[in-house]
């Protein structure tokens, strides 16, 4: 089976800056080159994969554009546009990025944004707008229940944008809620059809060094009661994952239980299928 990776980072401080990271203390301090993974993939069974934006500059993007094209496995880049500019949004991708098969959607990090609600803001709008013109994705980099509130929002002043939750906007499982106000807003989510949901970065979530495949399970299989097989699919969050153990172990338990839960057409959709629709890959 064809499995995708719709959530890999690979970032090098030679190349941007990555101002999250300053004077963390973690093993994430240091540039991570795609050549690192290729071990670990090939032992994982990913066939296919999609680098993700981890910092909001040009400099990110670039890169991961240059590694995309030399990465025959690689064939997408979510990337960062300056989305409080409509026309540097308008021109970065009428001069650089919409002639480049790679550049498939465009991420910010919303959550080191101060106000929750930051994607509501006109100018953003505007450009949320624009690449739906182009055809363009945007993903959600939400970590608490605000964050789903301002997607709803932008579902509906942006209904054309196909977008997807990362990470299933960190729903409680930390905490063992079933499912609280997050499971509130997400059913209310599931009804707006551009709203995807990707499987992914629920080791961290997790908070816990022996999580397993029964701590995720209830918030994986509530994300396919409500949006559905067609609109959910898996990312790594490699190398972030790492602080929850191997990339090997991450899709080992995202197997486990997705196995459990769909019949075999279902896992081709959830592993490759549905994220080639997003995306747009080939």
């Amino acid at each position: 089976m064809q499995i995708t990776d719709t959530h890999i980072h690979t970032w090098n401080f030679e190349r941007a800056e990555y101002a999250w990271l300053n004077n963390d203390l973690s093993i994430l301090n240091r540039s991570y080159f795609i050549e690192e993974l290729e071990e670990e993939r090939l032992a994982a069974g990913i066939t296919q994969g999609i680098l993700v934006q981890a910092a909001n500059n040009f400099g990110d993007t670039d890169w991961m554009l240059e590694v995309a094209a030399k990465t025959n496995w690689v064939d997408g880049v979510v990337g960062w546009l300056p989305l409080m500019q409509p026309n540097k949004v308008m021109q970065a991708l009428n001069e650089k990025y919409a002639a480049n098969k790679y550049f498939k959607g465009v991420r910010h990090l919303i959550h080191d944004e101060a106000n929750d609600r930051w994607l509501l803001q006109d100018e953003v709008v505007e450009s949320l707008h624009i690449l739906s013109t182009f055809k363009l994705t945007y993903d959600f980099v939400g970590v608490h229940p605000a964050h789903i509130e301002t997607a709803l929002q932008v579902a509906n002043k942006v209904p054309s944008l196909p977008m997807v939750f990362d990470h299933l906007n960190q729903p409680p499982i930390a905490l063992g809620e079933k499912f609280g106000r997050w499971g509130e807003l997400m059913k209310e989510a599931s009804k707006h059809k551009p709203l995807y949901m990707k499987i992914s970065g629920l080791g961290t979530t997790a908070k816990k060094a022996d999580w397993c495949a029964d701590d995720i399970k209830p918030y994986v299989e509530f994300a396919l009661e409500h949006f559905g097989v067609d609109r959910c699919f898996c990312g790594g969050d490699y190398p972030v994952s790492l602080l929850a153990g191997s990339y090997v172990k991450i899709w080992q338990v995202y197997k486990d239980v997705l196995q459990d839960l769909l019949r075999d057409d279902e896992l081709e959709k959830v592993f490759h299928k549905n994220a080639v629709n997003f995306y747009g890959l080939v």
